[in-house]
């Protein structure tokens, strides 16, 4: 039997206006312990902004990051972590592009953080309508590693066709986009990991080589790989020791793109391996680069995005799912070594 439209009370809908569930935290410190779910009021728009009503969000390690005070932007405390997502637009300030976005599921890009939350105010160039054909959890992953992985490859180190990139951090989401973009872009990979296990299921995704380093050194094999010549190109997103033998690994002339920590530790380079080679070592940090662009690259951007999102190609696997009120498991889960798949909160 049809059901009639639903009706909230008078006192319901106050309720629901004026306060909303955020993740919060006041200090700095392990997530699973300084991240507490609160009660605040709902965010009004102003000129140029949109409210968006969460839908989903992922825990990416760049948020846990900035909880643990790690970040190399933080915020003031107390603030509430979550740098994108997907959501519907229910409220605009005054403005056109707003007004636009009235309605629709976008993607919400919020270099500031702030996700984590029922309802968030950005500004409204920083939402990007959603393609019919993708799901709520892709689209909660549109930004952070699929325009990483683009800009890095096709606008940063601009991989000729044909050429090797060797990159470290090669199990994580990013590094399974950029093993997939080889394919649709002509460039060869050596995928650095930790585990064998993890590097074979790497090699059937389509990787060309793989290097462990539990079981061998990350220069010796690129020489073997490539006749003594070394890469021309290469991303780094662990630092420390891996990240300092991949510079011994570099073709003369070659690039390594450095956009993680996840080792937590320095790059150690002997100053004549830079000289002798003359070799170059970058960093990327996409806020950065997203910053100098005008609104037409951005806008050729989002496209690229939301058709290989559409077609499968940056698709990332999805582990376990938590609401708000399991923050606490869901940064644990998403700090958990080997995890499978991508933590996502998800709003009600």
């Amino acid at each position: 039997m049809g059901r009639g439209p639903c009706r909230v009370g008078r006192g319901q809908r106050r309720a629901y206006d004026e306060g909303m569930k955020a993740v919060v935290f006041d200090r700095f410190g392990d997530p699973a312990e300084v991240l507490q779910v609160r009660d605040v009021p709902v965010p009004q728009p102003a000129a140029g902004q949109v409210r968006v009503r969460m839908l989903a969000s992922p825990v990416n390690p760049s948020d846990l990051m900035v909880v643990r005070g790690l970040y190399g932007r933080l915020p003031n405390l107390p603030a509430t972590p979550g740098f994108e997502g997907v959501g519907v637009v229910e409220a605009a300030g005054p403005g056109l592009l707003g007004w636009l976005r009235k309605g629709k599921r976008v993607a919400v890009l919020n270099a500031h953080g702030g996700t984590w939350q029922e309802q968030v105010l950005v500004p409204a160039r920083q939402v990007v309508p959603i393609a019919v054909g993708v799901s709520d959890q892709q689209a909660a992953m549109f930004f952070v590693n699929p325009a990483t992985a683009l800009v890095m490859i096709r606008h940063v180190l601009r991989v000729p066709r044909g050429a090797w990139l060797l990159q470290t951090a090669a199990g994580s989401a990013l590094g399974r986009m950029v093993i997939r973009l080889s394919k649709l872009d002509g460039f060869r990979t050596i995928n650095v990991v930790r585990r064998r296990e993890q590097g074979e299921e790497l090699l059937r995704l389509g990787a060309d080589a793989v290097i462990c380093t539990a079981d061998e050194a990350i220069d010796e094999r690129v020489r073997a790989l490539t006749d003594g010549k070394g890469v021309p190109c290469a991303l780094d997103a662990v630092g420390g020791a891996t990240g300092s033998a991949v510079v011994s690994a570099l073709a003369p002339g070659g690039r390594l793109l450095v956009y993680g920590t996840l080792a937590g530790e320095p790059l150690t380079i002997p100053p004549r391996a830079l000289m002798v080679a003359d070799a170059h070592v970058e960093g990327f940090w996409l806020s950065n680069w997203a910053r100098r662009q005008g609104v037409l690259p951005m806008l050729r951007l989002f496209r690229q995005i939301n058709a290989l999102l559409a077609d499968g190609q940056f698709a990332t696997e999805v582990g376990a799912t938590f609401t708000l009120d399991e923050i606490q498991q869901a940064a644990r889960a998403a700090e958990t070594p080997g995890r499978t798949g991508k933590v996502l909160l998800r709003f009600a």
